[in-house]
């Protein structure tokens, strides 16, 4: 059975940071195309950053220079830093896991999803 477990949501005012995390287990991250995904209230979830088997990371543009994505493979863990946070970054936040190679970006080609973590950024 494989879990994503997310943590570390909450509110901040612009400007400030927040740090992700999602402990997994029955997955091995260093195995997997690791993600971090968001929605917001009527919006498609669309994909944040993404780390493939290779350890190279990707970012959305719209969060391009503000977040930073890292994954611990021993720990099993993934972590997104968030730094100059903007109202627009206000979503829920789903780690996700793809078994394999490659970079995948579409929210369907993940397998396996946490329960999200709710972050809100207030002007």
């Amino acid at each position: 059975q494989v879990d994503l477990v997310e943590s570390g949501g909450g509110s901040v005012q612009s400007g400030g940071s927040l740090t992700l995390s999602c402990a997994a287990s029955g997955i091995a991250t260093g195995d997997s195309c690791m993600g971090w995904f968001r929605q917001a209230p009527g919006n498609e979830r669309e994909w944040v950053a993404i780390i493939t088997t290779t350890g190279t990371d990707y970012y959305n543009n719209s969060v391009q220079g503000r977040f930073t994505a890292s994954e611990d493979n021993y720990r099993n863990t993934l972590t997104l830093q968030m730094t100059n946070l903007k109202p627009e970054d206000s979503a829920i936040y789903y780690c996700a896991a793809r078994p394999g190679p490659g970079f995948w970006s579409r929210s369907s080609a993940f397998s396996y999803w946490g329960q999200g973590t709710q972050v809100t950024v207030s002007s």
